[in-house]
């Protein structure tokens, strides 16, 4: 169990079952990688100069979650060090509950993060998705066969007003939730980043979403168990890259998820 420390000091950002829905997640999330900027945070806070605690690590894990999708791996082979870096991670209560301007605090529309002139809502439904057709543009997805990581659902994706809610777009950390454990101290450009990190974003059948919310994994965990390890690797790979903080409910739920596949 890690220590209880206060968020505040360290809140400046650094940059089976049903195996193969985790690896097909998992590809879309490789492919969404590629060409982006590091996962990782820097050695050095630009804040106050000191290393990062399990800097190391971090990279460590979100290489082997990129790496398992390469190779098909099953997500024992990321979970100690899931471990690892959670243990990392502070634990604190989450602030009070305030009202926040969604586009104000997390940016207007969805942005480009890797510069391939798409947006990161349709470079994540063409991650996850296979016999994909684009719009003229080569951005916009029209269709597509997805195979929701979360359910276990396959959905025949068909973009229109009554059918694209039929798959959305998940922030797999809710930007509620980071709002509540450390967000809201961020810059308007780290939210902003956040909200489009490609390792928090993942599509979703529009009801999986739907009954979400903002929970976080002390409340919420996908309905597919056999994804539950990689959901919550993800999840800990974003709360550390941007110093975010996790309740000692959220830490506990995260941690007999892992154990459970280490």
């Amino acid at each position: 169990m890690p220590p209880t420390s206060s968020p505040t000091a360290r809140r400046s950002v650094h940059r089976s079952g049903r195996r193969a829905l985790a690896a097909a997640a998992l590809i879309g999330v490789a492919a969404l990688l590629a060409g982006c900027t590091p996962l990782a945070p820097p050695a050095t806070s630009p804040a106050d100069g000191s290393t990062a605690p399990g800097s190391s690590q971090l990279v460590d894990l979100a290489g082997e979650v990129e790496a398992a999708a390469a190779e098909g791996d099953d997500p024992t082979s990321f979970a100690a060090d899931a471990l690892n870096v959670l243990g990392e991670l502070d634990v604190a209560p989450r602030d009070e509950w305030q009202e926040f301007d969604r586009e104000g605090s997390f940016g207007e529309g969805w942005q480009d993060p890797d510069g391939n002139g798409c947006d990161a809502r349709n470079d994540a439904l063409a991650a996850s998705m296979t016999e994909v057709n684009r719009n003229r543009d080569g951005c916009r997805v029209d269709t597509g066969v997805f195979v929701d990581p979360y359910s276990g659902d396959e959905i025949d994706f068909q973009r229109g007003p009554d059918t694209s809610p039929l798959v959305q777009i998940d922030h797999v950390v809710a930007l509620a939730n980071a709002w509540r454990t450390g967000a809201k101290d961020l810059s308007f450009e780290e939210r902003v980043e956040l909200s489009n990190d490609p390792m928090n974003l993942q599509a979703t059948a529009g009801w999986v979403n739907d009954d979400k919310k903002s929970q976080d994994a002390a409340n919420w965990l996908p309905p597919e168990e056999s994804y539950r390890c990689t959901y919550v690797a993800r999840q800990i790979v974003v709360k550390a890259t941007y110093r975010l903080w996790v309740t000692q409910a959220e830490h506990d739920a995260m941690r007999d998820v892992l154990e459970d596949c280490a």
